[in-house]
């Protein structure tokens, strides 16, 4: 099971002490077969990154270019991400999608990028509350998925992260029977273009220590994505603790 924490943009001034914090606990949930996973803002992941060379604790980045390389002023490649020390990365956050205008084209491509670069590649999709109550959700999250996953993506380094676009931040979580529904839908798609594949499904929107037992143990949820909680380790261990493990 995988814990990713979405710092956002957060951190910059008790980051490095939580980060710690969270390297600390990170042998005891490995043990029990619970994988972290730290996305920091991209300043914080070369040294983040040092710090947890050779412990279970995995640091990711939270957006990256589609190019290699090129004038894109601003953005950042999957190669420098993974040359920074990143072993994944984020694509298609609802934020990106909504305050940067990106379409499932463009994650598509991101992806590409990604997964050439060989990082975990971290697909999130999700319903405004607008379609949730047109009752469109699971027809939304379907597009989105079929518009996002390049033909050539890896399943062996793919993670799909469904987040409630309305639950996001806001302290509103789904019940668990629209979790267990949509995740089985996503399950179903994912089985039928990539059999057997066994690509983990994150649940994210709110995920904090009082309500993450419940949702992890909803079927088909294979981890969390974690906001706001990730940005104290002891939120976000509590959270890893409360995840079944296998180990």
């Amino acid at each position: 099971m995988l814990i990713a924490g979405n710092w956002k943009m957060n951190g910059a001034a008790t980051g490095a002490a939580e980060f710690d914090g969270m390297l600390a606990g990170a042998s005891e949930a490995a043990s029990r077969g619970v994988d972290l996973l730290v996305c920091p803002p991209f300043t914080m992941i070369g040294a983040f990154a040092l710090k947890a060379a050779g412990s279970p604790l995995s640091v990711g980045a939270q957006d990256c270019h589609f190019a290699e390389k090129g004038a894109h002023t601003g953005d950042v490649s999957a190669p420098i991400l993974a040359e920074a020390g990143a072993s994944a990365v984020i694509v298609g956050h609802s934020e990106r999608r909504t305050d940067h205008g990106e379409d499932d084209g463009l994650v598509a491509k991101k992806a590409v990028a990604a997964q050439q670069a060989k990082l975990k590649t971290i697909v999130c999709v999700g319903e405004t509350e607008a379609e949730r109550d047109a009752g469109d959700a699971v027809a939304v999250v379907a597009r989105q998925l079929a518009g996002s996953l390049p033909a050539s993506v890896n399943p062996q380094n793919l993670v799909i992260a469904y987040e409630p676009v309305w639950a996001i931040g806001t302290g509103r979580t789904p019940s668990t029977d629209d979790v267990a529904t949509m995740h089985g839908a996503i399950s179903q798609t994912l089985d039928t273009q990539f059999p057997g594949s066994a690509i983990p499904i994150l649940y994210g929107g709110s995920v904090k220590p009082s309500n993450a037992a419940e949702l992890l143990a909803v079927p088909h949820v294979g981890g969390a994505l974690v906001g706001g909680a990730s940005l104290k380790a002891e939120d976000f261990l509590a959270i890893a603790r409360a995840a079944p493990g296998n180990g």
